[in-house]
């Protein structure tokens, strides 16, 4: 029965042949996965974030788990986005999936030149990542303010040749005002949503488990959040949604199609078992296939509020 399922979505025009891809952060470039399992199994892979140089990253430790999740404060660590399209693009070309490029920058300018860089190798959707900070408005995140993401997103538009996806960040008081303005400066589609800011203290020597102090939390914890935003968002815009925050099964992807996502992402849960994202596809065609739905689609936008 599940074989008359149409796995196939569209994602800002792209064509996704299950709507199952890997968060960028959780699954490098690919190459050790693939070990295990073909990637064209996927339906796409946001690749590990890119920045315009090499990035050493932030000092260890960096990754410290919680009872429902990971915090982690990486810092961007990347080969430089040069690197990835000389090295790492062509390997991920060999097979048949999106490949989504996930791009940070310190000013407007290097998300310029970085999506102009992209679109002429050929990748098929730019992630773009406004939680990293603007160093010219001192160090304030660009995805905190409607007029620092719309400003990001007109420039990152103006250089890519290629669909552009924003990355929202939840460390806001209300993020359908910053997908509004993404979307009115042209984004599109939106990515959401980003990792919640969270801490961890060891009591014993009284630091911070993590040498930066806070880090990023995902994992199951958030996932309540990420379906609650998608479903705000999704209700202020007209642009698709890849909804991620704690996947891990079916029943998860299931819950932010129905509020509202296009496509799912699936990233922490990758560390505990490398094949989730199959499992993810797989359950989620076995949760339309009883329903009787002919396509995964049809599950978008489809909850039914009290």
């Amino acid at each position: 029965m599940t074989e008359c399922v149409d796995l196939s979505v569209e994602l800002a025009g792209v064509r996704l042949k299950n709507p199952v891809v890997v968060a960028s952060g959780t699954f490098g470039f690919g190459r050790e996965y693939g070990q295990l399992y073909a990637l064209s199994e996927l339906g796409g892979i946001c690749c590990k974030g890119l920045t315009l140089h090499p990035r050493e990253g932030n000092p260890p430790p960096r990754i410290a788990e919680t009872p429902m999740g990971i915090l982690n404060s990486v810092g961007l660590q990347n080969p430089g986005v040069d690197t990835f399209i000389a090295r790492e693009l062509p390997e991920l070309r060999r097979h048949d999936l999106a490949v989504i490029a996930n791009i940070s920058g310190n000013t407007p300018e290097e998300y310029g030149v970085i999506c102009g860089k992209l679109s002429e190798a050929g990748v098929d959707l730019i992630e773009v990542n406004i939680s990293c900070p603007n160093v010219k408005a001192g160090g304030l995140a660009y995805g905190t303010k409607p007029e620092l993401a719309a400003e990001v997103t007109e420039v990152a538009k103006r250089h890519a040749s290629v669909p552009v996806m924003v990355k929202l960040s939840p460390n806001v008081t209300d993020i359908t005002e910053i997908a509004k303005a993404v979307e009115g400066a042209g984004a599109d589609a939106l990515s959401l949503i980003n990792t919640l800011r969270g801490m961890r203290i060891d009591v014993n020597t009284r630091r911070p488990i993590l040498h930066m102090n806070t880090g990023g939390l995902s994992g199951p914890a958030v996932l309540p959040v990420a379906v609650r935003m998608v479903w705000e968002v999704a209700g202020a815009v007209k642009i698709p949604i890849l909804g991620m925050g704690g996947v891990a099964k079916g029943e998860d992807a299931a819950q932010l199609m129905l509020a509202g996502a296009s496509a799912v992402a699936v990233g922490t849960a990758c560390f505990d078992d490398p094949f989730v994202p199959l499992k993810v596809r797989d359950g989620l065609t076995e949760i339309a296939a009883a329903q009787g739905l002919a396509r995964i689609s049809d599950l978008t936008g489809g909850v039914k509020p009290w």
